[in-house]
Order: structure tokens, then C-alpha cells, then sequence
């Protein structure tokens, strides 16, 4: 919860200006502001024709209703909202989400023609008892119950590590890779080799010193990136190692 719309909007435009000299058209960048700095930051993106697409933090799995507080895919997508994070941890932990929720908001947000970013981690308990695979299962198998067939490209798994969320203890490159490896091979057991299509995302407490260290990874295909996209000139450095480390071939 970081950001009223005005300082979403003088975020925007920093970022902005900050990629004008990136070369980032090899890989897809989204912004995720809180909903009510949704409308202004939409606003700057159109404006001034930004290389980002706009996504949401959340929405809900319901189409309409008595549901106070709540927002549904319908109205993100007037908003032109193309991505969704769904089932992050602190909506898992703090305000009760559970693997169910998670797999209907996953069919909500696909039936609105958006892509959803399904976040999967265990907590710092479940790291030190070594169920982190066995966690991770149960969350991915549960949420590709919300994942039509035909519908793995546009799907985002993000791998984010409970205990690495705000704390500044991000995982090794190599140990994030270790799980990127098994939650893909998770999705090949499901779904076969289409699982490939699907992306595979790193986030917690990654930063601009270890963009490069997650990225070169063969199973990690990008970051969702927490408090260092808060600032236009960390998040820009983080977008300008990604482009680089993909190349001109990436997607």
C-alpha cells in the first residue's frame, strides 16, 4: 500500500523518462499501482505512449454484487488493466485467501482477457522444516484447476519466498533457480511440454544488484519486483539488466 495518485503520477512519468533510452522492446514490463491510482496512471501511459502495460494488485473472482470493497475484472478492464497479481502473499496471509480463491480469481481474470500473475511461496517456517516443494505442490496444482487448457501463454506463475518478502534475505540465484526448475517441471506434469510457454517469475527482495543473478537463469523468466520499483531510477536500472540479459530474441 505505497503511492496516492499523485505520487503514482510523478512515478510514472519518471519511469518514463528513464526508459526513453532503454531498450526494452524485448521484454514486457507492468506497473501495478494501487486501484485508486489506477485511472491516473492509465492517463500517463496513453499520453505519452509508455512501453508498460498497466496491471492490478488484486480484483476479485466475483462478476458483480454485494461484495463491498471489492473490484472486479469488468471494471479493471475499462481501465485498460491488462495483468493481475492474484494470491500474493500478504492477501494470502493477511486477509485469508486460500488456494480456491486463487484458482477462481484465476478464471475470472483469464475470462476477462487479462493475464493473470499467480504468486506461490512458503513462509519462513515451512522454508527451515524443508516443505517448500511439498507447499509449493499444493499451491501450483491447486491454482492450475483455474487454468483452461490453451490458456498456459497467457499465464504468470511468480515465485516469491515468504521469508524473503521486505526483509531484504532474497534467495541465492541459484537457489531460486533450483525452485523455478521444480515449479516448471510441476507445470509439465500437467499440462506437458506447453508448460514452456507458461513464465516463471522471481520476486522477493530483488533489487538492482541481483536482477542480473535471477535472470540469467534458465527457469526464471523475469522479476516481480517489490519495493525497488518504487523509485523510477532503480526500477529503470532493473528493466534496462533485464532487456540487456534477454537480448534481442526475448519475448
Amino acid at each position: 500500500m505505497n503511492k496516492d495518485h499523485v505520487e503514482a503520477i510523478h512515478l510514472i512519468a519518471d519511469l518514463g523518462l528513464r526508459l526513453r533510452s532503454i531498450a526494452s522492446s524485448n521484454i514486457d514490463v507492468s506497473v501495478h499501482p494501487p486501484f485508486t491510482d489506477l485511472r491516473s496512471v492509465e492517463g500517463i501511459i496513453g499520453a505519452e505512449s509508455l512501453p508498460v502495460f498497466l496491471g492490478a494488485q488484486h480484483c476479485s473472482a466475483h462478476e458483480h454484487g454485494a461484495y463491498t470493497g471489492e473490484v472486479s475484472v469488468e471494471m479493471l478492464r475499462r481501465l485498460s488493466v491488462s495483468h493481475v497479481i492474484i494470491g500474493h502473499s500478504e492477501r494470502r496471509q493477511i486477509y485469508a485467501m486460500s488456494d480456491a480463491d486463487v484458482a477462481a480469481t484465476t478464471v475470472a481474470v483469464h475470462g476477462g482477457g487479462m493475464i493473470p500473475i499467480i504468486c506461490v511461496g512458503e513462509t519462513q517456517e515451512e522454508h527451515e522444516d524443508g516443505v517448500t516443494k511439498e507447499v509449493l505442490a499444493h499451491q501450483v496444482n491447486s491454482a492450475l484447476t483455474g487454468i483452461a487448457a490453451g490458456s498456459e501463454e497467457r499465464t504468470v506463475l511468480a515465485y516469491e519466498p515468504i521469508w524473503a518478502i521486505g526483509t531484504g534475505l532474497a534467495a541465492s540465484g541459484d537457489d531460486a533457480q533450483e525452485v523455478c526448475s521444480y515449479l516448471r517441471s510441476l507445470l509439465k506434469d500437467a499440462r506437458g511440454e506447453v508448460a514452456d510457454e507458461m513464465r516463471i517469475l522471481y520476486g522477493g527482495s530483488a533489487k538492482p544488484e541481483n536482477t542480473l543473478d535471477y535472470v540469467a537463469q534458465p527457469d526464471i523468466d523475469g522479476l516481480l519486483v517489490g519495493g525497488a520499483s518504487l523509485e523510477g531510477e532503480s526500477f529503470a536500472a532493473m528493466i534496462e539488466a533485464v532487456a540487456t540479459c534477454y537480448g534481442s530474441s526475448a519475448t
